[in-house]
């Protein structure tokens, strides 16, 4: 035979093999009934199910890892908490362990399957955990997938938790964990605009004001303020994330604790703690977390308020790059791609636009929170599975798209200084710096004529030698005009 005739059959072989292997079958039962699940699944019946049910989004939990690596968090912490209060032994921990920390480090999110839009409070999405996790602790034991005699999905891996303290837990987690490297990508942000304000420091330009010419500022004062609104919103997610670390581990179904052993909430949550980094606690009132979303509306809302101040600077620099004829143009934004379609020579702010419509997003996000927080009923809120996808969407798109903005907008970001100049010798706005030398009449009188001949101030003063070009000079040096430090 041929080599490539055998490298054919080989390949035919493996195919075989793969679609073989694919159609097998294992039998798991629940509630309801026996399903097959797939044999070399490592979810089982109850995710299958959800898998079935729940076919709308196409976005699974594996979306986003820091979700995923929550899970197995929880999951390790809750068994190691049992271990401690003598309800779990050594040699189920172990295999527990193995299979959380092999989650944890990346390995077997594609088994996290359930559609982000779910019923049921997220049971599905705990369900699916307690699966995987068994099944690969099985495997890690020498046992194969289903054998749950020997470790069982509810049993063993959900043992005095419930899918009302263990998902809501994994949220406060997964956005802990995504919420540092947010801030991080802000501050980055952040740093790219006092960088521009840095070498914008010297350009004198007008101010304004409700649109209208206000008094004179730096170039580089404005991009430092836009950097300092963004430090603000940064701390007030810093400080907000404080929020996130009371957790409700123990609490089971309603908050009574039904099922934990005693002992057992106190140490999942120091596990917990250790475990993530965060300094997790124990809520005071495990009734009251248990049906309150009060953590996940307070740090929406600072996420809401970073987007409100990111779409405002967003905003100012598409009016302040407007033309370039017929525009304020006092700024250059770097040209990315054509603008029209129709338009020849039309070039558009786009990454400022795409900052916004994040922007848009995240704020209408918020209003998700906020009305399925609202109508939860009584002991627990069904509605937080949407409260999750809200949230998680409005980090990672914000993530995803700050870098962008700094490196194709801010970082190329160059001044029209012609344009600068000469609306700062044309405005009106100047003549209140000319108070304190020429008196308030004189420079009333000024600006009046100037309103109507059309002159700018300067020109005015010029043609009547109210001052020489020596004062003229030194009322426009930047740091004198904007009150800077020399």
């Amino acid at each position: 035979m041929s080599r490539k005739k055998i490298i054919q059959s080989l390949s035919l072989l493996v195919l075989v093999s793969i679609q073989y292997a694919h159609s097998q079958t294992r039998t798991e039962s629940d509630l309801l009934g026996k399903k097959e699940v797939p044999a070399d699944a490592y979810y089982g019946v109850q995710t299958l199910r959800a898998i079935e049910n729940f076919p709308v989004s196409g976005v699974k939990t594996n979306f986003y890892p820091d979700y995923v690596r929550a899970y197995a968090m929880v999951k390790l912490a809750a068994a190691r908490a049992n271990a401690d209060v003598g309800r779990m032994k050594k040699e189920k921990l172990d295999a527990i362990e193995k299979a959380c920390l092999a989650v944890i480090d990346g390995k077997y999110h594609d088994q996290f399957v359930t559609d982000l839009y779910q019923g049921g409070a997220g049971t599905s999405a705990n369900m699916n955990s307690c699966e995987v996790l068994a099944n690969i602790a099985l495997e890690m034991s020498g046992h194969k997938k289903g054998e749950y005699q020997f470790i069982e999905p509810h049993d063993d891996l959900n043992m005095g938790q419930s899918t009302n303290d263990v998902y809501p837990t994994a949220i406060h987690v997964a956005l802990l964990l995504h919420n540092d490297r947010l801030m991080k990508q802000a501050q980055l942000l952040s740093q790219s605009f006092h960088k521009k304000g840095d070498e914008f420091k010297s350009l004198l330009k007008m101010g304004r004001t409700e649109g209208q010419d206000a008094v004179p500022m730096t170039l580089g004062q404005e991009f430092h303020g836009f950097g300092n609104q963004l430090d603000a919103a940064v701390e007030i997610l810093r400080k907000t994330e404080a929020y996130l670390y009371e957790e409700n581990m123990g609490a089971t179904a309603i908050g009574t604790g039904l099922t934990a052993t005693p002992g057992y909430a106190e140490k999942c949550a120091a596990h917990l703690a250790k475990i993530t980094g965060k300094p997790m606690v124990l809520a005071k009132d495990l009734i009251a977390a248990t049906s309150s979303m009060q953590a996940f509306v307070m740090y929406s809302a600072a996420l809401k308020n970073f987007a409100v101040a990111l779409s405002k600077i967003s905003s100012d620099l598409i009016f302040l790059a407007s033309g370039p004829r017929t525009g304020i143009f006092e700024i250059n934004l770097p040209p990315l791609q054509p603008g029209s379609s129709i338009m020849p020579g039309k070039v558009n702010p786009v990454m400022p636009e795409l900052m916004n419509n994040v922007c848009f997003k995240v704020i209408g996000n918020d209003v998700t929170v906020t009305i399925a927080s609202q109508d939860g009923l009584l002991q627990l809120n069904a509605y937080e599975p949407v409260v999750a996808i809200a949230i998680m969407e409005s980090q990672a798109i914000l993530y995803k798209s700050m870098p962008l903005f700094s490196a194709n907008c801010i970082n190329g970001i160059t001044a029209n200084e012609k344009v600068l100049k000469n609306y700062i010798e044309r405005s009106v706005g100047i003549v209140t710096a000319l108070n304190p030398v020429l008196g308030y009449e004189k420079t009333t009188e000024l600006a009046k004529e100037a309103l109507q001949s059309g002159k700018g101030i300067l020109e005015l003063i010029r043609e009547k030698k109210l001052l020489t070009e020596d004062q003229i000079k030194k009322l426009l040096d930047p740091a004198a005009m904007t009150g800077q430090k020399q």
